[in-house]
């Protein structure tokens, strides 16, 4: 069942809030690799794997509704 205009919006929003997430993780990773590699390369790793964790609730979503771009 196709979820209404409603609904649809709702999770939208959500969509919205996770890859919104996902962006600042990888905007910091752009930050450190393009001006402070030297000093905070440490950071990357566990950045990489919060970006990983953060996708997760995105291929969810974009999985279960084919509305989602």
């Amino acid at each position: 069942m196709t979820p209404s205009h409603e609904e649809q919006k709702a999770i939208k929003k959500e969509y919205a809030g996770y890859k919104r997430k996902v962006t600042e993780l990888a905007g910091e990773i752009h930050d450190i690799v393009e001006d402070t590699i030297w000093s905070d390369y440490a950071r990357l790793l566990t950045l990489s794997q919060e970006v990983q964790e953060a996708m997760k609730p995105v291929l969810e979503l974009k999985a279960q509704h084919d509305f989602l771009n």
